[in-house]
């Protein structure tokens, strides 16, 4: 089979992909974030920073450190966000105007003058 056909659990071991997460986790610190230490290690073991990302996740959930009910919740939000910011948008508001005005309990629709 074609290497880039292959999906990933065929490219990669399990042994491999825990110890990816685990190398994350154990860098994030230094990187400051997670997500770039992710993007730093990623590369240095052949895969996608998502890939990485996902395996990361992954180990969370099953370490029992992020819940699959808080990674839908964090989804919901970002998708609630993507929402206001595009109402916003139709009123010729920023992105940041629109959060604001949602996080204050405000309308994102501009007030008539």
């Amino acid at each position: 089979m074609d290497k880039e056909k292959r999906t990933t659990s065929a490219r990669y071991s399990a042994e491999v992909r825990a110890r990816a997460a685990r190398m994350v986790r154990e860098h994030t610190g230094e990187h400051g974030s997670q997500r770039a230490a992710i993007g730093t290690i990623a590369p240095k073991i052949g895969c996608t920073a998502e890939t990485l990302r996902g395996w990361v996740r992954q180990t969370e959930r099953d370490q029992g450190l992020r819940t699959p009910a808080a990674s839908a919740r964090k989804g919901a939000e970002v998708s609630a966000a993507a929402l206001v910011i595009a109402t916003g948008r139709i009123y010729g508001l920023t992105a940041l105007q629109a959060l604001r005005n949602a996080l204050a309990g405000n309308p994102v629709m501009p007030q008539a003058r």
